[in-house]
């Protein structure tokens, strides 16, 4: 298996295959692919550039939550600005976090228009990962634009690099354009900038309760919005962004966390590599309020899900509580530990005579130590092949016992404070920062 930026390159898991459906149907022709672009993600500095292309996966933020989680006080309160500069920060400084799309919104922020242009301005100013956020009208998308062409450096550099990728939920399900969400659109795709293409009705509420059903209908509204934006500029980068969420049919509330959640996303993932085209769903949704074992577990499966059905960008994979309610900034820290394995089990291992190690076997167990503890393949083998946590707890019970940090919450909370203590990034130059503030009414202190 490969690796690209970080995110591990899978074989298919049984299902549609992109390269030959008719081998893996052998009764129907696949669809012609649509015409999408599947360049990187890129921001000013390559190395943070990803590629949603094939089976190549990555994991990052999203979200509106309007709710900061404290995991000490159980206590929750309005999100703001600063929250959300700090959540990029931290995205900034967690390998395992490959871009940052909004997390929270700005409740110290009234004014629409204010909001969406100090939300993406926040999150530049955080974070030179690939990132993504919305714009509520396309007024604002076109002030907008204006802004991103002076973080980028010109109309051209922001053509061939643009720094932000705009998600915009076009579909007011069922099956129904949302005509503002379209003015978005056309303006993304006048300028070039990526489109993450968001249909996301509710099983049982506003799409079918059966999940073969709401992933046809999410299907179907996602392949509408790429028919329209190829009419708009045929092969401008977008991503297919099909996220059916699940009602717990009890009661209508959304179910972030729930069984169904992580086998629609997977489903839709499946349902991309039949079209050939760049994935986007949501993973990580956690109907729990606080990072217990509840948002642990559905989390994990969940995120293990998309992933192992290859999903190429997977958000809400750290920082989500509440269904998308709330957010916790010790949860990125603890996100990006459970990623890293994740990303672990999604990459396999492969089996070659060097790694069967008959030879190494016969040399230690014949005549040998009987361990292979100091073997030279056991060294180099250390780092390719095993992932090490950064917070989790592999100590012994007497270690644990005798330590002042047994909570790994308290230990998040530790790590957070430390990242968040470091000197502020100054991912948009200071000249640059001056001409923005001038022109536009930037709030971020």
């Amino acid at each position: 298996m490969n690796t690209c930026c970080n995110g591990p390159m899978l074989p298919m898991w049984p299902g549609f295959s992109r390269s030959s459906p008719d081998e893996q149907t052998k009764t129907r022709r696949g669809p012609q692919r649509p015409q999408v672009e599947t360049r990187s993600w890129r921001r000013q500095r390559p190395e943070f550039d990803i590629d949603p292309s094939d089976t190549r996966i990555h994991f990052g933020t999203s979200g509106a939550a309007v709710h900061i989680v404290d995991s000490e006080t159980c206590e929750i309160r309005d999100s703001t600005l600063r929250d959300l500069y700090d959540m990029a920060r931290l995205a900034q400084a967690l390998p395992n976090l490959h871009m940052f799309q909004r997390t929270v919104v700005a409740r110290d922020l009234t004014n629409p228009r204010e909001m969406d242009l100090n939300t993406a301005y926040a999150c530049l100013k955080g974070t030179a990962k690939p990132t993504g956020t919305s714009f509520g009208s396309p007024d604002v998308m076109e002030e907008a634009v204006e802004m991103l062409s002076i973080i980028a450096g010109g109309r051209d550099a922001l053509r061939s690099r643009p720094p932000i990728c705009v998600s915009t939920c076009f579909i007011v399900p069922s099956l129904t354009f949302a005509e503002e969400a379209l003015g978005v659109i056309e303006c993304a795709a006048q300028h070039g900038i990526p489109l993450k293409l968001v249909s996301a009705g509710q099983a049982g509420a506003t799409s079918p309760a059966p999940l073969a059903g709401a992933v046809a209908q999410q299907t179907a509204e996602v392949l509408a919005g790429l028919v329209y934006v190829n009419l708009l500029n045929p092969g401008h980068p977008a991503t297919f962004g099909a996220l059916p969420f699940v009602s717990d049919l009890r009661t209508g509330a959304m179910s972030g966390g729930s069984a169904e959640q992580g086998l629609l996303m997977a489903a839709c993932a499946q349902m991309s590599q039949y079209y050939d085209i760049p994935c986007a769903v949501s993973a990580g949704m956690t109907d729990s309020k606080m990072p217990d074992f509840q948002a642990g577990y559905e989390k994990g499966y969940a995120e293990l899900l998309a992933s192992l059905a290859g999903a190429n960008l997977i958000y809400e994979a750290a920082g989500m509580y509440g269904s998308l309610l709330g957010c916790s900034l010790e949860s990125f820290v603890l996100g990006n530990d459970m990623i890293g394995s994740l990303m672990r089990a999604t990459r396999g291992f492969k089996v070659t005579p060097e790694t069967l190690a008959l030879e190494t076997i016969r040399d230690f167990c014949v005549g040998g130590p009987g361990h292979f503890l100091g073997h030279e393949q056991t060294l180099n083998r250390m780092q390719s092949d095993y992932f090490y946590p950064a917070l989790a707890d592999r100590r012994t019970p007497q270690e644990w016992a005798e330590a002042d940090d047994r909570s790994l919450l308290e230990r998040a909370r530790q790590r957070t404070a430390e990242l968040l203590a470091a000197p502020e990034p100054d991912h948009i130059a200071p000249e640059v920062d001056a001409e923005i503030r001038s022109s536009f009414p930037i709030r971020l202190s």
